[in-house]
């Protein structure tokens, strides 16, 4: 089998190329690779390059996440999130080859406090939100055979992320103010990669059409705040001698940091869907939180 991985070196698609090498041959690509091409803001040249290839399955884990540049660069968020994906979607079609993709909770308005469900109403608060809605869709529309994983709060040891953010500030600061008001699980790359691969392999293998978007999050629920006063606990049990000088990590809402794009509250999302059809336990967070610490400290 082999397998087109796009977005090589982001925090999913890094841990995909382990993930993935046990079900094939894995042909992984970037924005700047050549002569094969793996730039999404080249829609026709990236279908040149599928044909090319002729995979069983694209993984598309490729995308415009910068949330807040997305409002002031509308066009190049819709080419790389929908323009593209659509494109994807067809030639994979053509190929008759599987498509997984990565969506996200921010196709989703925030609203309430129960996780979101994958049939519920969609009502997106940002660019970024609409136009990975609109690359969802380009997918459904094709008829492609798909695995479409809505995540939410990703992380990787590799690479910056909110727990280094906060390492960082407790040791220059004494008092940190962080939001509590926004809810989600904070999502190991690693598991993500894993589950993909357990999921590609069992929907390939089924005789059911398994096709369809799955929520994929680690268990349990926290907020920023928390989160934050997790991982600071964490790291002074695993590492007694960093030097960690804020005593405290201040509540704030949303309002506290003001950002071009709006981001939603409630960032639950139910994953009984994929654990159910595809036979998988999703470990809490703070599982994968605490290894991701221990790996950096």
């Amino acid at each position: 089998m082999k397998i087109l991985l796009l977005g090589k070196n982001g925090q999913v698609g890094w841990e995909l190329q382990r993930s993935l090498l046990p079900l094939g041959e894995v042909v992984a690509l970037d924005r700047a690779s050549a002569p094969l091409c793996g730039d999404l803001l080249r829609p026709e040249a990236l279908a040149e390059t599928v044909r090319a290839l002729a995979p069983d399955v694209i993984v598309n884990a490729a995308a415009y996440t910068a949330v807040d540049k997305a409002e002031s660069e509308p066009d190049a968020a819709r080419t790389i999130n929908a323009e593209a994906v659509a494109v994807l979607a067809r030639e994979a079609k053509a190929l008759g080859a599987w498509l997984v993709h990565y969506s996200t909770d921010y196709v989703f308005d925030g609203g309430g406090e129960q996780p979101w469900q994958e049939d519920q109403a969609t009502g997106p608060l940002s660019v970024y939100g609409q136009t990975k809605l609109e690359g969802e869709q380009q997918i459904a529309a094709s008829g492609v055979k798909h695995l479409i994983f809505r995540t939410s709060w990703v992380y990787a040891a590799r690479g910056g992320n909110f727990a280094k953010t906060m390492l960082r500030l407790a040791q220059e600061r004494d008092k940190l103010a962080v939001i509590d008001d926004q809810w989600g699980a904070p999502t190991g790359a690693d598991l993500i990669a894993d589950v993909t691969a357990h999921a590609l392999r069992t929907a390939m293998a089924s005789g059911d059409d398994l096709s369809g978007i799955y929520h994929l999050v680690a268990g349990g629920e926290t907020t920023w705040n928390r989160y934050a006063r997790f991982v600071l606990e964490t790291a002074r049990k695993i590492n007694p001698a960093l030097n960690l000088t804020a005593q405290e990590v201040q509540a704030v809402d949303t309002s506290a940091f003001p950002t071009p794009a709006r981001r939603p509250h409630n960032s639950r999302l139910n994953t009984h869907k994929l654990q159910q059809r595809f036979a998988l336990d999703l470990p809490d967070w703070q599982t994968g939180v605490q290894r991701m610490l221990q790996e950096i400290l």
